[in-house]
């Protein structure tokens, strides 16, 4: 969420400041408040937004509910993210279905704001949810229009309904009405109708969307705004509010990196709530706009409830609950890793689910170093490697790793660096497995005081050995004792070189916690 980065550290900054108070005076109050509506203001939110919001804020904090509280600092925070969600339209609105289909959604927009895409997006989105939609190409001014919206609709496995070129030919408002009927005759249950922009607001966009809007009795019209568009953005908003009365707002471009400020303010000025959100050019793209998260995104308070939601759509129940059986009985091999790498790419960007964890605006530089692709490196070494490799990397020679190297298009350090980690991980989770408590390295054991464990073992091993006073007989009841087979074999972690049935079978009650690490809670 780039464009709302500016604001976020703006904010977060402003609060740091007050942390170190143990009470809020009314001048401290008062430079909170201005160094608020500064930040707005640089963010292109609306003047008239800014005055309302800071005036409410300021009105709060000087009453009793910071007062009386513990922490006055804390309670601000809060309050500010109140207010932010208020702005942002109090609670999330979806979709309203017709109660006999089809559902008629028209797009409106300038020029350039994405609306093409956007119904791309909403296809895809409402097919995932069992619905059949049909896209109505009623753009007939924008050169290749139709062209586009055809290629999206290939790309979202959509329906799509486009009788005239386009490029100046044809009417709009007949190929608009004709379609609600086809998609009526071929029973497609919503209609989505991609209409004209212009690079501005004038009278011939306004009575077209009008004339389209009152042949086809739309459920939804949906106003798409650029949300790098500036202070423009509310004008503009509002020309349409006038022109075509709109019943929903949706945000585009929302990981661009301009201020953006001004797409908070459309919500309050026009009184229509935001119903979605895109935040990137792909056709996955695409969130429901739930006002608190977003404001808690905004105030650098993370947004788990989306990154849960996300997970859950990415990752399967039944392989969950295998992958849990394999890392408990210490199977879990490279093969299942690289599965588990190819759900984790569903999920879509790393860098933007990282930064969706509270706290996280504080480690801007290290989100902006971490590189996605690393991701798609590691599968290529694992997919370089042969089968018996991914099973037991043991087998890993010299020429082996060259090979893999090769193949793979990286270094031998990169794949000995990946075996590595690999390694280190599976024996965590051996541990983990087992009910114990890992040792991180370089930390020693989490359980216990640093060393303690290190000093255990040389006590053990000290223990273990003859303590006889002949020579001879020492050093022969030694060679007994190395000689003889372990108790317990316990293998390797992850099944590297271990059998599978070594080391003690997982508990019902092992299963279900790591279950939760690994899949649906």
């Amino acid at each position: 969420m780039a464009t709302f980065g500016t604001l976020s550290d703006r904010l977060t900054e402003t609060f740091r400041n007050l942390r170190t108070k143990g009470k809020l005076t009314p001048a401290d109050v008062d430079g909170t408040v201005r160094e608020i509506r500064r930040a707005l203001l640089d963010a292109d939110v609306a003047l008239v937004v800014v005055k309302d919001f800071t005036a409410k804020v300021r009105e709060r904090a000087l009453g009793d509910e910071v007062n009386k509280a513990l922490n006055p600092a804390q309670q601000v925070v809060q309050i500010v993210n109140e207010e932010l969600v208020a702005i942002l339209g109090g609670e999330q609105r979806r979709l309203r279905f017709a109660k006999t289909a089809p559902t008629v959604i028209m797009l409106a927009g300038l020029q350039g704001s994405g609306k093409t895409t956007f119904a791309g997006k909403l296809a895809k989105q409402l097919e995932k949810d069992g619905h059949t939609p049909l896209l109505v190409a009623a753009d007939l001014q924008r050169p290749n229009a139709v062209n586009q919206l055809q290629v999206v609709a290939q790309q979202a496995g959509a329906a799509i309904y486009a009788p005239e070129p386009g490029n100046g030919v044809g009417n709009p408002v007949k190929v608009a009405k004709a379609g609600v009927e086809y998609a009526r005759q071929k029973q497609h249950d919503v209609v989505i109708i991609d209409t004209a922009g212009r690079l501005g607001v004038d009278a011939e966009l306004m009575k077209q969307a009008s004339d389209i809007r009152k042949a086809t009795d739309p459920d939804e019209v949906l106003f798409v705004i650029d949300a790098m568009i500036g202070q423009d953005a509310v004008g503009t908003a509002k020309a349409f509010q006038d022109g075509v009365d709109f019943t929903g707002v949706v945000l585009s471009k929302l990981d661009g990196d301009a201020r953006g400020g001004a797409a908070l303010s459309v919500a309050s000025v026009t009184g229509r709530p935001i119903i979605f959100a895109s935040t990137g050019e792909g056709l996955d793209d695409l969130e429901a706009f739930h006002p608190d998260r977003m404001a808690s995104r905004i105030l650098d308070l993370g947004d788990i409830l989306t990154l849960i939601e996300q997970a859950q759509q990415a990752f399967d129940e039944e392989e969950a609950r295998k992958v849990a059986e394999k890392l408990a009985t210490e199977q879990f091999t490279l093969e299942d890793f690289l599965e588990q790498l190819q759900q984790m790419k569903k999920m879509g960007s790393m860098k933007k689910m990282l930064g969706m964890l509270p706290g996280m605006g504080q480690m801007k530089q290290q989100l902006e170093n971490f590189d996605d692709k690393e991701i798609d490196r590691t599968e290529a070494i694992i997919r370089s490697m042969t089968p018996g490799e991914r099973r037991n990397p043991k087998i890993l020679n010299g020429s082996r790793r060259l090979r893999i190297a090769r193949g793979s298009g990286m270094t031998v350090t990169d794949v000995n660096q990946l075996v590595q980690r690999f390694d280190q991980a599976a024996k965590m989770m051996k541990t983990v497995a087992r009910g114990g408590v890992p040792s991180i390295p370089g930390m020693g054991s989490l359980g216990g005081k640093p060393g303690a464990s290190a000093k255990r073992g040389a006590k053990q091993k000290k223990a273990s050995g003859s303590r006889s006073g002949n020579p001879a007989k020492r050093a022969a009841e030694n060679a007994g004792i190395a000689a003889a087979p372990a108790s317990a074999p316990t293998g390797s972690g992850f099944g590297l070189g271990g059998g599978a049935g070594a080391g003690p079978q997982p508990s019902e009650a092992d299963l279900a916690q790591i279950q939760k690490l690994f899949g649906k809670g």
